[in-house]
């Protein structure tokens, strides 16, 4: 399918700038109000997810949407609410799940959460979809979360319940060895120590759970993603080392065999992003893949107005789902 042509999104000035972009919503905008009933499952492991259901505004509904959370993040975050507050006033029902460990309770098992998951999402999409109720879902994902929905729907897709019809994912690393590097990078300091010192509280709380597994020695000195995945994350699920495990979580190479209508949005000033995170010749050769790169947006950013309660990105999404997927 073609490329699509950039959108006309043009926030306002400084909005321009990618890091803004990123920064602001984040620590700035109002929590966006919505209703949620709290909800643990069981997964096939004996472990446990948490996931906050919300119901459509407009009564019941025959479609339910998925949202998976970024890096560190949770269902309770501003943007999958943002999202669920919206999607829920135009006649979806919203499941807003937690990665493991990150609802605020460490899990039970060992694992927690990476970018190649998807056995979690499945999980979760199969039980919101039991009992018949939906005939419809979407897939939506922010970061690492569509990472994992674009690697969920591409590694086999034949374990994709045929309700999924469509999915939108936003700000995604696509490449994770090429996008771990462009996070080393200075300009990106001030964030990788805000995601390094999340993630190395949850290791503590590991080893609290499960000392023989998790060493601490030098924990401290750990300062960006590649060393902490060669210590923790690979080792721990099974990957040989960090490359291994970039190589066998990344979407990309999975992309092509997508097989329901899929909107990829990159910023084009999105800082986390390398350049092989712009899947074009996949998205030309797919007849399933929707590639759009606004000029801005930075990461998971993509704000409306000033006074805008609604982002850019949660009207593109909903309109994704009504107009180019065929699910009015």
């Amino acid at each position: 399918m073609p490329l699509l042509p950039h959108p006309p999104y043009l926030p306002p000035f400084p909005f321009t700038s990618g890091h803004l972009q990123t920064i602001f919503p984040t620590a700035c905008r109002p929590t966006p109000q919505t209703t949620p009933l709290a909800e643990r499952i069981t997964t096939p492991d004996g472990d446990f997810l948490d996931l906050d259901r919300h119901r459509c505004r407009n009564g019941s509904t025959d479609r339910l949407a998925v949202i998976s959370h970024g890096l560190e993040g949770h269902a309770r975050k501003k943007y999958p609410l943002g999202m669920a507050r919206h999607l829920t006033n135009h006649g979806w029902d919203v499941i807003c799940w937690s990665f493991r460990g990150c609802s605020g309770e460490p899990n039970r098992l060992p694992r927690f959460y990476h970018s190649g998951v998807t056995d979690d999402l499945h999980t979760v999409v199969t039980h919101g979809l039991t009992g018949g109720r939906y005939t419809t879902a979407a897939l939506i994902g922010f970061s690492m979360g569509g990472n994992q929905t674009l690697k969920y729907l591409g590694e086999d897709p034949a374990l994709v319940p045929p309700e999924v019809q469509a999915a939108v994912v936003f700000s995604v690393p696509c490449h994770l060895a090429d996008a771990a590097a462009v996070m080393n990078g200075r300009k990106n300091r001030i964030y990788m120590r805000y995601f390094m010192k999340s993630l190395k509280e949850k290791i503590k709380q590991k080893a609290k759970l499960y000392p023989e597994l998790f060493d601490l020695r030098g924990l401290d000195e750990v300062t960006t993603f590649e060393p902490f995945d060669n210590r923790y994350t690979a080792p721990l699920h099974g990957f040989r080392d960090a490359a291994d495990y970039y190589q066998q979580s990344s979407c990309l190479p999975v992309l092509p065999q997508i097989g329901v209508a899929t909107l990829i949005i990159q910023a084009m000033d999105d800082p986390f992003l390398a350049a092989s995170c712009y899947p074009v010749r996949v998205a030309e050769a797919s007849a399933h893949l929707h590639l759009e790169i606004p000029h801005f947006g930075g990461h998971v950013g993509f704000m409306g107005g000033w006074r805008d309660t609604v982002y850019w990105s949660e009207q593109r999404a909903e309109a994704f789902l009504r107009e180019t997927a065929g699910l009015r």
